[in-house]
């Protein structure tokens, strides 16, 4: 049988973690630091867990207490609502989904996964656009329910996370009408064009490195980005050429502001619906990891 909570002893955790002191905690629930310092001692007691310990005279939640935490802000929260509820002050809050993407993640991917998930339950979704590893430290701490991602860590940056594989797609090199000459030699005719690649944060940058070293192209890189809508834009106003995959580029071909000048063999973009392991498991998340595929 779990151990019962004491709600008290909960709420004086998630003040000391806000303040980030006990002594600016006390002050602020008007109690005796000592006092509280024996609540926490006893509600660490009570759960089995170490939720802070001291840096430099500091308090650092542990991993248990940023878990601990989120459970805490989130049950205060439903209890406020619960009140205002109570006395017809405003309606329930919708379930929530927060989904993070690359920024190398075309949007239209994420656009599609936002219906899809709309399509399974009525909910109030958060996005987040950033680098890898900002959005896995938020997967990890279990801030964030789902990332799409076009790079998998290895090791142990990939210890507790689970991948999924929603699409795999060849990749081809599109220009400006002015670059459709250079269709007539490729891959040969790629060697010093400017392009516009990726970074390193993506997978798809090392195999077109790959590609080059294997053809002996002479890759005249001309700026390098993570942000696909970035590196579209600069594609059509004939800065480089970009290597992407067809469904990231389809209105700007049937609009005639790109052209694909040929595909790079071998070479795919893959993403990945990943999340990580939890206890309580958020339930559309979890049904749009199964259902989701491009």
């Amino acid at each position: 049988m779990s151990p019962w909570i004491n709600y008290h002893h909960l709420f004086y955790f998630k003040t000391i973690a806000e303040e980030g002191s006990v002594s600016k905690a006390a002050l602020k629930l008007r109690i005796g630091q000592p006092t509280l310092s024996a609540q926490l001692k006893q509600f660490e007691d009570n759960l089995g867990v170490q939720l802070f310990e001291r840096q430099h005279k500091k308090l650092i939640l542990t991993e248990q207490g940023k878990l601990a935490f989120d459970y805490a802000k989130n049950i205060f929260r439903m209890g406020s609502e619960m009140y205002e509820v109570l006395h017809d002050r405003l309606k329930p809050l919708k379930p929530t989904l927060h989904l993070g993407a690359l920024d190398s993640v075309p949007k239209q991917i994420v656009l599609q996964l936002v219906k899809h998930a709309f399509r399974i339950s009525p909910c109030q979704i958060t996005l987040s656009e950033g680098k890898s590893d900002e959005l896995l430290r938020e997967i990890a701490s279990h801030r964030m329910d789902l990332m799409v991602t076009n790079f998998l860590p290895t090791g142990i940056d990939g210890k507790g996370l689970y991948p999924k594989s929603i699409t795999k797609k060849n990749v081809a090199f599109y220009a400006a009408p002015k670059f459709r000459s250079l269709r007539k030699g490729f891959p040969k005719s790629m060697s010093g064009q400017p392009m516009i690649l990726p970074t390193y944060d993506s997978r798809l940058r090392s195999d077109l490195d790959h590609w080059a070293k294997l053809n002996k192209i002479e890759l005249n890189i001309v700026i390098e980005s993570q942000d696909i809508s970035v590196k579209k834009l600069m594609a059509i106003n004939e800065m480089g050429l970009i290597a992407t995959a067809t469904h990231t580029v389809t209105g700007q071909v049937l609009r005639g502001e790109l052209v694909e000048i040929g595909q790079v063999q071998g070479v795919y973009e893959e993403l990945f619906l990943v999340s990580a392991q939890r206890k309580i498991e958020n339930q559309i998340a979890s049904k749009l990891k199964e259902s989701f595929i491009v």
